[in-house]
């Protein structure tokens, strides 16, 4: 049951990032999902310690979705550098 929930909360996450960083039209929803949950990883190892903020692995609440929406959008950020 918790993947499915991941997988929601990643999709949205994923979703919103994408619209923020304006790469909505290069990609679908399976890569908006691994977005979200490769961005999750990255806000959990890096952001989410110096804020003092729990991962989204402790609750799905909104300083944590939050934190995700910032390690996608740091993730889209890096990827759009690396294509130029």
């Amino acid at each position: 049951m918790n993947l499915i929930i991941y997988l929601i909360a990643g999709a949205i996450v994923g979703y919103i990032a994408s619209r923020i960083m304006h790469t909505n039209s290069q990609q679908g929803l399976l890569l908006d999902i691994v977005v979200g949950v490769i961005g999750a990883f990255v806000s959990g190892y890096f952001i989410s310690p110096l804020l003092g903020i729990g991962t989204i692995n402790d609750a799905i609440t909104l300083p944590t979705m939050l934190v995700t929406l910032l390690g996608s959008v740091v993730l889209l950020w890096i990827v759009k550098m690396v294509r130029r």
